[in-house]
């Protein structure tokens, strides 16, 4: 039981970050040097994301069209509808800077490694989780700072002609070169995976303690209070339930299998961190971008924790049961 709560390494990690910034934030000199560090580490950040993702895979998937269509129709309409509903939440429920914070994390792409994994333990179509999540990514590269433009003009990012460069030379180029060059670097990076990977997650964690420091400096902190952390768990509780459920719910009344449903269940109802906190960073000038990974971050743990549970419970159920299948899932407050 302890084992299956236990929290993910990583987001210690981050905590560890957010706990230094809070105590040590970075100023003058220092952050000068880090802002540039930032900008180069999120440069190969999505460089790696282009190398990492086949686009042979997604291209061969596109023949499951439905599941695919479904997945990204929660994951870039459905999630952004409900994250808007959550923002409509008055300041004494769940402050301004908060709701835009789970604004953004509803506007995010689909994980990839999670998705996939979840779905293997759970039984479900992996070719599909690999192509639907690989296609999710790919294109919230570009959707994301689109729809973050649209629905979070109001929260010091627009799209200024400055914005738009920035997104281009620190997003969409390194990702486009990664996916130019995968088939010279792609088997380089495939037998480097865990050296990568450290690479990879290091940066975000830089990334972590640059923004939350300049929030830090700024006085972020003074400005939260115990009820805000409180009211931001149970919105991200209830967020979290109600995509799981609805994710379910269609995908068994559409009349998908009980494979694709899995596939569709996981895909659709997770965020991406690794994603999401680099990608603040471009968006959002200035401090704001310390309060709006924050909702990322917890959400995060929160569907670690769940889908774990789920992919269990539905790996050991005989593959004809319709026992604690995704059109039932359990929320997290019972799972």
């Amino acid at each position: 039981m302890l084992r299956r709560f236990r929290p993910d390494p990583y987001i210690v990690a981050l905590l560890t970050m957010v706990a230094l910034a809070s105590a040590l934030p970075a100023r003058g000199v220092v952050e000068d040097v880090l802002d540039q560090l930032i900008v180069v580490a999120i440069g190969f950040l999505f460089f790696l994301y282009g190398a990492r993702l086949s686009t042979e895979t997604v291209i061969a998937g596109i023949k499951h069209w439905r599941l695919h269509l479904l997945v990204l129709a929660f994951t870039f309409v459905l999630f952004p509808v409900l994250g808007l509903v959550i923002r409509l939440l008055p300041d004494a429920v769940l402050s301004s800077e908060l709701a835009a914070g789970v604004v953004f994390l509803c506007l995010l792409p689909s994980t990839v490694q999670s998705s996939i994994a979840f779905v293997s333990i759970a039984k479900g179509n992996v070719a599909a989780a690999i192509c639907t999540a690989s296609l999710s990514n790919v294109l919230g590269v570009v959707l994301t700072p689109v729809l973050v433009a649209v629905l979070l003009s109001d929260t010091g990012m627009s799209f200024s002609g400055g914005t738009v460069l920035k997104i281009v030379v620190q997003l969409l180029v390194p990702f486009a070169l990664g996916q130019a060059l995968r088939p010279w670097i792609g088997g380089f990076v495939g037998r480097h995976k865990k050296v990568l990977g450290l690479l990879d997650r290091g940066s975000i964690l830089l990334v972590v303690y640059t923004a939350f420091s300049g929030a830090v400096v700024a006085g972020v902190w003074s400005s939260l209070s115990g009820w805000d952390l409180v009211a931001l768990v149970a919105v991200c509780v209830v967020l979290l339930a109600a995509v799981l459920l609805i994710t379910g719910f269609v995908s068994r009344k559409l009349g998908f299998n009980r494979e694709d449903r899995i596939t569709i269940v996981f895909a659709g109802s997770k965020k991406s961190l690794a994603t999401g906190v680099p990608m603040a960073t471009v968006l959002f000038a200035g401090t704001g971008a310390g309060l709006v990974i924050l909702p990322l971050m917890l959400f995060h743990q929160l569907q670690l924790i769940v889908c774990a549970v789920l992919a269990r419970r539905w790996g050991a159920a005989p593959a004809s049961s319709d026992a604690d299948s995704p059109a039932t899932a359990p929320t997290p407050a019972t799972a």
